[in-house]
């Protein structure tokens, strides 16, 4: 019987230059991932997302978009217990251009949709992004 376990993140863009680029942390050697992490207590997932982007990335000058939720799962062994955890993403837009990183990330990078694309590691989230950036395009932030 697995352990059900819940995390809330964000993928996070700015606009520099009239580029639009994503940030990436980097969790474990060779691991990119988005800013993300566990609810706490009675938190909403909105709640969680906001509070792990700023938590990791150091960022607190964003907002999350609205209408935009995915989520995508996996299972992993911990302690000796099979967890299974469902991820939610949000998309987050930052006014800031500077990320200072949290002692949970070796290191972060800003990079365009197609060198996002080729870091992201996992497949859950490499669909999200791909549709998070459709999703982007097509509302009037």
């Amino acid at each position: 019987m697995a352990v059900e376990a819940t995390s809330a993140g964000a993928i996070l863009f700015r606009d520099t230059r009239g580029r639009r680029e994503y940030l990436l942390l980097k969790s474990r050697p060779g691991d990119w991932e988005f800013p993300k992490g566990g609810v706490e207590g009675e938190e909403e997932l909105q709640q969680t997302a906001i509070r792990e982007v700023t938590e990791e990335s150091g960022i607190s000058d964003f907002r999350l978009l609205d209408g935009f939720r995915r989520e995508y799962d996996y299972v992993f062994q911990a302690g000796g217990e099979t967890i299974h955890k469902t991820v939610h993403l949000f998309i987050a837009e930052s006014a800031e251009a500077s990320a200072e990183l949290s002692h949970e990330h070796r290191d972060h990078q800003w990079r365009d949709y197609e060198q996002a694309l080729n870091t992201i590691t996992q497949d859950g989230p490499r669909d999200i992004f791909r549709e998070a950036h459709d999703y982007i395009d097509d509302v009037d932030y």
